[in-house]
């Protein structure tokens, strides 16, 4: 049965995008439908952030089990009950999406479940169990994201190849484990598998794992996956795979060897693609870069103006909350703001062990592109809290404009770093200076007085570090 729609404002995706995006418009007294082919809350909530931060949780605790040993507390060795593991997990996930769906009721939202493809400029076809639904708008907002990507080489039609979708199902701990690629996804599943109990080899085409995050801060988080990881293998890449048996055969190179191995299960974490197929963009006009992201300007704004597209579908860093920041954006704009996320600060975490995050410029950035910078760096060996924690693998720096003192950057390795970060990324985002931060009373003990006293040793009078030149002249020694 064919059924005609009228709204203000149809966003297609109901992912941190999508989902903010038309709660935030219905907020400002648009009418407006909301999308979605899957459960609300899009691959965050349902196969990604949220499922992957509630394992990493659990095997935390595990880690942490362990670790208690070295201040004289001992666990007897855990025990995993997958079945119940799995369980708490999608509960989580569930009562989130209906969280998401009972406030777009409070918010008048219509939720339409189905696939959107877009007939013209300002119509948008559903096809839903029902039959197909025909949506006449005035503006859209694309949300749609992105999927995991896997080489055609190694996409066999074998289970035994999964990418994060999969590996999250946590169906069977698989004996020996390869993970290919070390990115974040890489390492987050390869740390949780690890400690679930898996053999786990890594192997990374670059030099290092983690690209974009500054080599100091990487270091903790490498030197914690070669204790617990089987292998870590860099400049290192996979050429072919093959179904053995009940295994998967994997031909592995780097510059010297060449080698074939069995694995029980191989995750392929090399990156991501964007969903911009079978929407019909090219018949209406909406522009794809070389690469299937979704051209968009500084407003969020397509080649077709009054359609945008907000999150991974319009490419760049593909974080959750860059694309609920671009919601709020596209929408204001949509309302007849001046609005841009253009000059906001954009925090990156990644939840391994320990954790790293990082905002504003990086000092590999600052290198890159022959900035003058002064970096002052605080190791939490010399946090009292990091010590009492039995996390002092960790490290708390700032880039520093040296004109001016202003901060450009922060970066953090260690306990609860996605926490601290948020502290750090209001302080580049107002332009404050180091002196500013040095100023900020912290409370202590807390891992915060990190961000605090690395500004102190910049102007070389850290309590708990002794720089008698300040940072530019000399690295200080800590207490």
């Amino acid at each position: 049965m064919l059924t005609r729609i009228k709204t203000d404002i149809v966003v297609l995706g109901a992912g941190p995008g999508g989902y903010a995006a038309a709660f935030y418009a219905a907020d400002m007294g648009r009418d407006v439908l909301l999308v979605e082919m899957d459960n609300l809350g899009g691959v965050c909530l349902n196969r990604g952030c949220i499922p992957s931060k509630a394992l990493i949780h659990a095997t935390n605790v595990i880690d942490d089990a362990k670790d208690a040993s070295q201040f004289g507390v001992q666990f007897e060795k855990p025990k995993v009950d997958l079945d119940k593991l799995r369980k708490w997990k999608d509960k989580i996930i569930k009562n989130l999406s209906a969280g998401i769906g009972g406030l777009a009721k409070k918010r008048d939202v219509q939720v339409l479940k189905g696939r959107g493809y877009f007939e013209g400029e300002k119509i948008l076809r559903v096809e839903t169990d029902k039959g197909q639904k025909f949506i006449d708008f005035e503006y859209a907002i694309i949300a749609v994201g992105s999927s995991p990507a896997i080489p055609a080489a190694f996409d066999l039609g074998n289970k035994r190849i999964m990418t994060s979708t999969e590996a999250l199902d946590i169906e069977e701990i698989p004996k020996k484990f390869l993970v290919v690629g070390g990115g974040y996804i890489g390492m987050e599943l390869g740390l949780v598998y690890a400690s679930l109990g898996s053999q786990v080899h890594l192997v990374e085409a670059a030099k290092s794992i983690l690209a974009g995050a500054d080599s100091d801060l990487v270091k903790p988080v490498l030197s914690h996956a070669e204790k617990i990881f089987k292998s870590v293998r860099l400049n290192t890449k996979v050429a072919k795979m093959a179904t053995k048996g009940k295994q998967i055969e994997v031909s592995i190179e780097d510059a010297n060897n060449k080698t074939v191995e069995l694995y029980d299960k191989v995750l392929i974490a090399t990156g991501r693609t964007p969903n911009s197929n079978n929407l019909g963009l090219k018949d209406i006009g909406v522009q794809l870069n070389d690469q299937g992201y979704i051209k968009v300007n500084d407003h969020q704004q397509t080649t077709v103006d009054h359609i945008y597209a907000i999150g991974d579908i319009a490419g760049g860093i593909l974080l959750a909350h860059k694309a609920s920041k671009e919601a709020k954006v596209a929408v204001e704009v949509i309302c007849g703001k001046n609005a841009t996320a253009k000059f906001s600060t954009l925090p990156a975490v990644v939840f391994t062990h320990p954790e790293v995050a990082w905002c504003g410029l990086t000092e590999q950035e600052a290198r890159e592109k022959n900035l003058n910078v002064k970096v002052a760096k605080f190791p939490w060996v010399a946090s009292g809290r990091a010590l009492t924690l039995n996390k002092q693998s960790g490290l708390t720096k700032l880039i520093i404009e040296p004109e001016t003192d202003r901060l450009l950057g922060v970066g953090i390795v260690g306990h609860h770093a996605g926490e601290l970060i948020a502290e750090a990324t209001l302080a580049v985002d107002l332009g404050i200076t180091a002196e500013d931060l040095a100023l900020t009373i912290h409370p202590h003990p807390t891992l915060s007085e990190t961000i605090m006293e690395s500004a102190e040793v910049f102007y070389g009078h850290s309590s708990h570090m002794y720089s008698p030149s300040g940072s530019d002249k000399k690295q200080p020694e800590y207490a």
